[in-house]
């Protein structure tokens, strides 16, 4: 009996031992969780520290870079659109470098994240190749200024005024009140001609007359008509000249300067004034015709 007593209070006292054995090594892993972990949390807290002491020394940085920038660009007097759109892309790319750094001192990876990030860039750029087109050919004619608002162009075929140059597309108003919507992409790689660019152009006539007429004579009254006519520039000089022989006439050639928001209107007025001196002085416009003979063979053979 005495024994079995003495049996059941080892095991109890085993047990007692190995709780406390394991309770100790539980305490001992804590400690060492903790002793670990304290040191740890105060240089994370110290990186976050740094992170947002680098966040807003940054920004402050970018503030005065993006004023420095918008300064140099109303010195340079460049297109508000061109200006906006540069300072949210120098904005972008900022705000991005800023994040990178941040992650780097955190310890995160910036890697994996660049390449993230290049990824996206390049699949966005892929889906949007004709709208980046279009974009940079919106961006080369507001920096470049070929023409402007209100100026009168041809390209691609179509002539008009230009009503509104977009980052995207170009609108011009044709001579008819035809809207026409051009992208800047195909505008940018493609001729383009400025009728208003200039203050003053040269207006080119041909006038025909035949060859019984006396070339002297339709010079002389030409010349009178270029004097009298008041859009006409006379600190210029008006050249009239024979340019050609044609099949059924010859071809004079009258140059005189205008100012530019008059050329349009004096063609037409010229052309008018032309041929009313034409009826006048009996002088001729030759326009192609076919004479035809007929010839009566009963009428010869009798002779």
């Amino acid at each position: 009996m005495n024994k079995l007593v003495l049996l059941t209070q080892n095991a109890i006292i085993k047990e007692d031992l190995i709780e406390d054995l394991e309770l100790n090594k539980f305490m001992s892993k804590v400690s060492t969780i903790w002793d670990d972990f304290w040191p740890k949390a105060l240089h994370f807290l110290f990186l976050i520290l740094i992170s947002f002491f680098v966040y807003f020394v940054g920004k402050k940085l970018m503030n005065v870079l993006i004023k420095i920038i918008k300064k140099a660009f109303e010195r340079a007097k460049m297109d508000v659109g061109v200006s906006n759109f540069l300072i949210s892309v120098l904005k972008a790319l900022c705000y991005g470098l800023l994040i990178i750094t941040i992650a780097a001192i955190l310890g995160l990876p910036t890697t994996s994240f660049v390449a993230l990030l290049g990824s996206v860039g390049l699949t966005i750029g892929l889906a949007l190749q004709g709208s980046l087109s279009n974009f940079a050919g919106g961006v080369l004619i507001l920096i470049l200024k070929p023409f402007r608002v209100g100026d009168f162009i041809i390209a691609k075929g179509n002539e008009g005024t230009v009503i509104a140059i977009d980052i995207f597309y170009t609108k011009i108003l044709t001579t008819d009140n035809k809207l026409v919507v051009l992208p800047n992409g195909a505008l940018a790689n493609s001729e383009i001609t400025n009728a208003t660019n200039e203050p003053i152009r040269r207006l080119d006539l041909i006038i025909p007359i035949g060859y019984e007429d006396d070339i002297k004579s339709v010079k002389q009254e030409l010349f009178l008509i270029s004097q009298r006519n008041e859009k006409i520039l006379d600190d210029r000089p008006v050249d009239l000249f024979v340019s050609a022989y044609g099949k059924d006439a010859v071809e004079i050639s009258m140059r005189v300067w205008v100012n530019t928001e008059n050329c349009f209107a004096l063609k037409g007025e010229l052309l008018e004034i032309i041929k009313y001196m034409f009826d006048e002085k009996g002088f001729t416009i030759p326009f192609n015709h076919v004479d035809i003979n007929v010839l009566n063979d009963r009428k010869q053979s009798k002779k």
